[in-house]
């Protein structure tokens, strides 16, 4: 006869998780977490890399709460030292620390080395935020706070939240798709007062082209969420536009 301890339990309460039937796992999760042996995969599994994401937030609010009011710049790592481009970074980094706002960038080379460079070199506060990539890159030698971080939904979070705008140099896919995330955020309303500047016309009229005479000429965007974006080539009035 089978007792009751010995019978397999129709259904399993694991805090807010019900399993029944052929859900159900064997052991508790006391039981298992007190087990010395068995294998450690679990490390691997997605209940825990909630764990790792949480921490990855705290960490990352933990570093930024006290950097101030910050800017973001942003543009492509394969952007060369020498460069008019790399020459614009370093003005506009050094242009924003020397109006009282940090700096912030994805922290690895190119225009975001240019950035930090210019908010270093006028003794500002330079921060990256890296990321975790299959091509390490590491942060560059201007940062002076860095916080790597291993889900990029975690580091565009941050990117917002201790942004009071962002500065957008000329980039590739990393760079329009941060673009394109913070405009969603505004047009959607998630975030208010957000100011978005693009820097080199030549560069991104194409884009602009695009976005009015297709995407808003076919009603797939209203024309003034074409004005959340500015672009201008002025250092001055980048930085104007996106500190007022």
């Amino acid at each position: 006869m089978t007792s009751a301890a010995e019978q397999e339990p129709h259904e399993q309460r694991l805090g807010a998780v019900v399993r029944r039937r052929g859900q159900v796992q064997p052991g508790t999760t006391d039981q298992r977490l007190l087990e010395s042996t068995g294998p450690s995969d679990f490390i691997h599994r997605d209940p825990w890399r909630v764990m790792r994401i949480q921490s990855e937030f705290v960490e990352g609010f933990g570093a930024l709460a006290e950097v101030g009011p910050g800017i973001s710049v942003f543009g492509s790592a394969r952007t060369h030292e020498g460069s008019p481009e790399y020459a614009a970074g370093v003005a506009i980094g050094r242009a924003l620390a020397e109006a009282g706002f940090a700096v912030i960038t994805g922290g690895g080379p190119g225009a975001m080395e240019a950035a930090n460079r210019g908010a270093y070199e006028a003794g500002g506060t330079s921060v990256g935020l890296g990321i975790e990539l299959p091509f390490e890159q590491g942060l560059n030698q201007y940062v002076d706070l860095g916080v790597n971080f291993r889900y990029f939904f975690v580091r565009k979070t941050c990117f917002v939240k201790y942004s009071q705008g962002f500065v957008v140099l000329p980039g590739g896919m990393g760079t329009l798709d941060e673009l394109f995330e913070a405009v969603t955020l505004v047009q959607t309303r998630k975030v208010t007062r957000f100011p978005i500047v693009l820097y080199g016309s030549a560069y991104w009229a194409g884009l602009l082209e695009w976005l009015k005479n297709t995407v808003a000429a076919e009603g797939k965007v209203a024309p003034a969420d074409l004005d959340l974006i500015q672009v201008t080539d002025d250092v001055d009035e980048a930085v104007a536009l996106v500190t007022k």
